[in-house]
């Protein structure tokens, strides 16, 4: 399988999975994330043998009915989108100008289930939002330590027999992560690997019991000057 067909189907199973029982009809939000990535594609601008510039800030424009109903998820949404929007760039060798800034907004002049895109290259400093994906639900890591378990004392408490009450804990100083396994009965698995404490690079799986984490760090924008800006339309 290439890595764009791996990339489709990360994004069916991650956008769509999370919001398919809202959108039995309609603007699908898996269309949305195609939208940006081909907007990425075709934005995407060689400024050095290393280095391909693409936009990092981008107005999505939908028909009222569409912005409403996407809207009603409010930054979760928001989030996963800017998620894989991340993933492909990371993908695909693309350089941001600083963090991505997804924005949705309501267009009288577009019909339903169209999209038009505004892009811009941002300069700016970038936030680092780290996250944990689990059952597919997204928790920001909002201390330096987090515990996951099916106590009622863990920070993340997950309905799951098979973990222990406090079963891992994740360590964040700012810039990097540590995983720990809390002496747990069934232990727990990095990757695959069986793990008491070691680094936690972005987009490690950790499994516990049944329960699957995913460790992601979001770029974020967090104070920017605009350097260039078009819009394009996509139905």
């Amino acid at each position: 399988m290439g890595l764009l067909d791996s990339f489709e189907k990360g994004l069916e199973r991650a956008v769509n999975g999370a919001f398919a029982k809202t959108f039995k009809s309609g603007l699908q939000p898996v269309e949305i994330t195609s939208a940006l990535r081909r907007e990425l594609d075709t934005r995407a601008a060689v400024v050095s043998r290393d280095r391909i510039l693409v936009p990092n800030k981008f107005t999505v424009h939908l028909n009222r009915v569409d912005y409403d109903r996407m809207t009603g998820f409010g930054q979760t949404l928001i989030d996963e989108l800017t998620g894989l929007v991340q993933q492909h760039a990371a993908a695909q060798h693309y350089s941001f100008a600083g963090g991505i800034s997804i924005t949705l907004a309501e267009d009288s002049t577009l019909s339903q289930g169209m999209i038009e895109i505004q892009s811009v290259n941002v300069k700016g400093t970038v936030a680092w939002t780290p996250v944990l994906e689990i059952n597919g639900t997204r928790h920001p890591i909002t201390h330096s330590r987090t515990i996951v378990g099916r106590g009622s004392d863990a920070t993340i408490t997950v309905d799951d027999t098979g973990i222990s009450r406090k079963h891992v804990e994740i360590l964040w100083d700012g810039t990097k992560a540590e995983v720990n396994d809390l002496g747990s009965t069934n232990g727990s698995l990095l990757n695959g690997n069986k793990v008491n404490r070691a680094p936690l690079p972005p987009d490690s799986v950790i499994d516990i019991g049944r329960t699957r984490i995913v460790f992601r760090v979001l770029a974020q924008s967090a104070g920017s000057s605009e350097l260039s800006g078009r819009r394009d339309g996509i139905s």
